[in-house]
């Protein structure tokens, strides 16, 4: 069955074409001139990836890309005018998986989407679960949780967990995280994109009641760390400094 794709445009001509490239690719593809006719169809029928212009009539594709993230981890490739720079970012921070500058290359925007959804169908083979602190991690089912409850990562959040969780307790760049989650090198505003995606994990971990954490490591990246296990270690510390003293103490007397 072929991959099924939304696409939300104000402009027909560019969604004539997008529909045209994509259909020879394989995929089935339905258009909308305007976000709200998308979220109205995604709601009916979901689809496996949305693309969204960002300007339209009604609802904005930025308010769009929120709703849609509210009630599915769907990807979201986010389409933006070049004069609008921070519009991808302000995408990111709302949930956007990925994002194009207009005018791109229709080749390019299938490539994108071939990517994104290789990325989905790879995690599928894995049977395992793995267990940090009170997380289960499932690569197969594409979830992570904390006490039974699903904390409903997006698919670009999971994969920089999955990066995390391959080694924990352990230091990962933000170069390893941009190439892994993204496939791009460092710059500016990819840094910032990282950090705003660790940022959303944090809130729902905190959400869930979780006592794993991601610390930040000044200068190079972030380390997934279990607060139970730094607890314990901290009060065996106090303890052994606890019996250190007593011992002084009988010692003078």
């Amino acid at each position: 069955m072929n991959r099924l794709i939304y696409a939300a445009d104000d402009e027909q001509d560019i969604l004539d074409v997008m529909r045209q490239f994509l259909e020879n690719a394989g995929f089935e593809v339905e258009t909308f001139p305007t976000g709200d006719l998308l979220m109205e169809a995604f709601e009916k029928k979901p689809c496996d990836l949305v693309v969204l212009d960002i300007m339209m009539p009604g609802t904005d594709g930025l308010t769009v890309c929120r709703k849609l993230r509210e009630i599915s981890s769907v990807p979201i490739i986010i389409l933006t005018a070049r004069e609008s720079e921070t519009d991808h970012m302000r995408g990111f921070m709302l949930g956007g998986d990925d994002y194009l500058i207009k005018p791109f290359s229709m080749s390019l925007l299938v490539v994108r989407i071939q990517a994104m959804l290789r990325r989905v169908e790879m995690m599928k083979p894995w049977e395992e679960e793995t267990s940090f602190g009170d997380l289960t991690f499932s690569r197969r089912a594409h979830i992570l949780c904390c006490g039974g409850q699903d904390l409903g990562l997006t698919m670009t959040e999971f994969t920089l967990f999955e990066c995390l969780m391959d080694h924990p307790g352990e230091a990962v760049s933000r170069n390893e995280l941009l190439d892994r989650v993204w496939g791009i090198d460092q710059a500016e505003i990819e840094t910032r994109v990282t950090d705003e995606t660790v940022r959303r994990i944090r809130k729902k971990l905190a959400a869930a009641g979780s006592r794993v954490r991601i610390s930040g490591v000044w200068g190079y990246g972030y380390r997934l760390e279990d607060g139970h296990e730094d607890k314990a270690q901290t009060d065996a510390s106090h303890g052994r400094r606890g019996t250190g003293h007593t011992a002084d103490h009988a010692g003078r007397f």
